[in-house]
């Protein structure tokens, strides 16, 4: 739950102004009269609910009975409690439980505390509660054994008949989501392990990675907190698992949100790998986009020297973990060699002075980001001079460069490239979303992609490597018209389909970056991999130190970015090991 919307809505401003109506908090927790348990329910929980999304009640005032199953009372809170009818009806379609919009001021309850609860029915943003609540008298206690569930939901089914129910879900639910953990608490857990982009891989279904998947909301409504939950031992990552998830169920900003009422113990069912799997070969090629590394502060990468000496630290653990022969990089600053210089410093200050050295990009065009090439001159020399493209469909121009294993032999060509990213501004005719799934620009991006087969065929590059941040899945038009056009990816053919992911949107896993070959090199690689370094790990480990908790930090490879990087092995024959 985010702060802002229950804060200051007028419905809680009302609430709250009659609870300051109410007799001191002090009296209120005094023994509850008689007569006042003795006031019976007017309505059970379940007429309160009715059978539909909207209460059949709402605007009347009521009094019903029920047992307390999750207690959020305290500022900074939900502000209320939820309470459930131990003796339900028998209609499945309607909800049992109902949350009370009724902070300490009235009465501090706790799980197990049998209440009669006074208020008047509302609809808050589409969740059925009680609020102002203008009586809490505790009668006793009980008991509610939690509703048992399994994910995924059934086609055409919602939570509405489970709203503010206690309710306990059976089975593994894997971590497909945590990019509001450190600012709100939630995390996504879903069945049947991880989602997947529907336009990553064959057979993803987009209707059932919605019903797999469900919200877990700690139930806080403070912001950037700064104890935050599932980060110990370790922060959680997706993949992890937990078993036997048991909460409430809320509803909030258009979905569902299960707040749990005992602790979750996530299994680490996803552990870091310290290095990449290993590739062999005698040529290593590696593919990292940097996530804005920016020298110059304030701008699109850090906003202060400490925080580019952070991120600093992270690229260069990464770069070292990788250890490839040649790199090829997205989103670095487009300032001449400055920041490309200033990360091959670092990073030879760690490995040895001049075991890197990086390329010049003849034409990096006039975007704030460039591609670059960093390479290990004892290990492979270049073969002529860098180059680019003209074309303005390149919005980032590539840079090609073809390259030997030092002492001659066999020559491959790096093509690294950056294309449109999905984001829809500016997005016009064909390149607006076309609604399957491969959102805007897409046509932009085939364009760039039939664009990089011209300059293969056009400058007869020997032995074609094309990676990047092609900004396209699995299985997106783009990658087509590069496998149309005779190139092959090395990840689908190596790496297995669970673990061929390099990025998360919206709580779907699926592969940005690639590495694709031509038909003479394909034969020669011997290995792919990709480091999951950076799309499993919770941003409140990134380099940033507005909001991210101090004691998370560390300057290794983890969260160094938000791509994964792409490594892969060659056995180029000829040359000097």
């Amino acid at each position: 739950m985010r702060a802002p919307s229950r804060a200051f809505s007028a419905l809680a401003v009302a609430a709250l102004a009659t609870l300051a109506t109410l007799p001191h908090p002090a009296a209120a927790l005094s023994p509850v009269p008689s007569d006042a348990c003795a006031t019976p329910a007017t309505h059970q929980i379940a007429d309160v609910q009715g059978t539909g999304d909207v209460s059949p009640l709402a605007g009347q005032t009521v009094r019903v009975e029920g047992v307390v199953t999750g207690d959020y009372q305290e500022s900074g809170q939900l502000r209320g409690f939820f309470l459930q009818d131990p003796t339900p009806d028998d209609d499945p379609a309607t909800s049992d439980g109902l949350f009370a919009f009724a902070g300490t001021g009235l009465r501090d309850v706790a799980p197990g505390d049998k209440v009669l609860v006074t208020g008047r029915v509302i609809e808050f943003n589409g969740w059925t509660e009680l609020s102002p609540v203008t009586a809490v008298d505790v009668c006793g206690t009980g008991a509610v054994t939690a509703a048992p569930y399994r994910l995924p939901r059934p086609s055409g089914a919602t939570f509405e008949p489970l709203e503010s129910m206690l309710v306990s879900f059976r089975g593994p639910l894997t971590v497909s989501e945590h990019y509001n953990l450190g600012r709100f608490g939630e995390v996504t857990v879903s069945s049947g392990g991880r989602l997947y982009q529907p336009t990553d891989r064959p057979g993803v279904d987009p209707d059932l990675n919605v019903r797999r998947s469900l919200l877990v909301d700690d139930g806080s409504n403070t912001q950037n907190p700064p104890v935050v939950p599932y980060t110990s031992p370790r922060v959680v990552r997706l993949g992890d698992t937990a078993l036997g998830v048991t909460g409430v169920l809320g509803y909030g900003f258009g979905q569902y949100r299960l707040h749990p009422t005992k602790p979750i113990e996530f299994l680490r069912t996803n552990p870091r790998l310290p290095r990449p799997l290993p590739v062999g070969g005698n040529v290593k090629v590696a593919s990292l986009n940097t996530l804005n590394w920016f020298t110059t502060l304030g701008s699109r990468g850090a906003t202060t020297a400490a925080e580019r000496d952070r991120q600093l630290a992270k690229l260069v653990a990464t770069l070292k973990g990788l250890n490839a022969d040649v790199v090829g990089l997205m989103e670095v600053e487009n300032n001449g060699q400055t920041a490309l210089d200033a990360l091959v410093t670092a990073l030879n200050a760690e490995v040895g002075a001049g075991t890197y050295a990086a390329l010049t990009h003849p034409a990096p065009g006039t975007d704030a980001i460039q591609v670059g090439v960093i390479y290990k001159p004892a290990r492979v020399t270049p073969a002529g001079a860098a180059r680019s493209s003209a074309d303005p469909v390149f919005r980032r121009p590539p840079l090609i460069q073809t390259f030997t294993r030092t002492g001659g032999g066999t020559p491959f060509t790096m093509l690294v490239n950056h294309f449109k990213s999905k984001g829809c501004d500016g997005a016009t005719g064909p390149d607006t979303d076309q609604g399957d799934g491969q959102s805007c620009f897409n046509a932009e991006r085939v364009r760039q992609a039939q664009a990089t087969l011209g300059l293969i065929g056009d400058l007869d590059l020997v032995n074609p490597v094309v990676l990047g941040d092609l900004n396209a899945y699995g299985e997106e038009d783009p990658l087509d018209t590069l496998e149309a056009g005779g190139l092959s990816s090395v990840t689908k053919r190596h790496v297995p389909a669970l673990l061929r992911y390099s990025y998360v949107f919206n709580g779907l896993s699926g592969e940005l970056d690639h590495a694709y070959v031509g038909r003479d090199l394909l034969k020669r690689v011997t290995g792919a991999t990709i480091w999951h370094t950076n799309a499993d790990e919770s941003r409140i480990l990134d380099y940033n130190t507005e909001y991210n908790p101090p004691a998370l930090y560390k300057p290794d490879a983890f969260k160094a970015s938000d791509h994964d990087p792409v490594l892969l092995g060659l056995n180029l024959p000829g040359g000097r090991r």
